[in-house]
């Protein structure tokens, strides 16, 4: 198995020395884990998606503009 070196804000380090019970690299490496499953089911949603890219940015302009009115956003 590889190690890898995490660089984490003193806070969260005071944090986490509450929960001494917690084992913090398998918390990390399952959101690593299920990061990638993620990302993984966009890849096959969007290999199977036919939309082209115009198509998503015209979806996008749509969603923002009813994001601002329902914000009341000008």
């Amino acid at each position: 198995m590889t190690n890898m070196t995490l660089s984490i804000p003193e806070e969260l380090v005071k944090k986490m020395k509450q929960f001494k019970e917690v084992r913090w690299s398998e918390v990390a490496r399952q959101a690593i884990e299920k990061r990638i499953e993620d990302f993984q089911t966009m890849e096959k949603i969007v290999q199977k998606s036919k939309l082209t890219q115009k198509d998503a940015d015209e979806i996008a302009d749509l969603v923002k503009t009813s994001l601002a009115k329902r914000l009341d956003i000008r």
